[in-house]
């Protein structure tokens, strides 16, 4: 009687402590997840001050402002690849600014206009070529893209509108100094580039 009694206390005292770890480690496991989960989402999150008064902002994913960027990035481009002033040396940069946000489609490009006697034409006239966009039609799921823009070129003779209009496509890259987008313009072609008045 006695040792049965003895057995079943020592069975409740060995199934007492299997429970007690088992829920010890439970409750561990849910506080490791849940700190880690905590950490994870105030990492995502960044303070800024303005004097004495912090502000909340938080960073986003890039693909929440996929539609935002691929606009900039696109636009950025034309405007380095088209805004030219009677400048060998800025032109050499500003196209190379451009040449960092395109696949090699944009070099043929470059190198056609440079055969035709483009860039040394507004050095020698000292034009001033600056390109406006009038709309930039972007499909996200494709990843594809219109742009709509008037270029206008100033010489001292006269001076003309340009109708241009380009299609590509947008590919994600690593972001770099060059390319702080991390978008890569990819297939870009000129489909029109006509006069529109004098």
């Amino acid at each position: 009687m006695l040792i049965q009694s003895l057995e079943q206390k020592t069975r409740l005292a060995l199934m007492t402590v299997f429970a007690t770890i088992a829920g010890c480690t439970v409750i561990c496991a849910f506080t490791v997840f849940y700190c880690a989960k905590l950490v994870t989402d105030e990492r995502e999150q960044i303070y800024v001050i303005d004097g004495d008064i912090p502000f909340l902002a938080e960073r986003a994913k890039q693909e929440a402002n996929f539609v935002m960027e691929a606009k900039a990035h696109i636009q950025l481009f034309h405007q380095y690849f088209f805004n030219l002033p009677p400048d060998d040396d800025y032109i050499k940069w500003t196209v190379g600014k451009a040449l960092y946000m395109a696949d090699g489609t944009a070099m043929k490009q470059k190198q056609a206009m440079d055969e035709n006697g483009f860039y040394s034409d507004i050095i020698s006239s000292s034009a001033v070529c600056t390109i406006i966009c009038d709309s930039i039609n972007l499909d996200e799921h494709e990843r594809k893209f219109k742009y709509y823009g008037t270029q206008i070129i100033k010489r001292r003779s006269r001076d003309v509108k340009r109708s241009i209009v380009t299609v590509g496509g947008i590919e994600t890259v690593p972001r770099t100094q060059n390319n702080p987008h991390g978008l890569l313009v990819t297939n870009w072609r000129t489909l029109e580039n006509k006069d529109l008045d004098y």
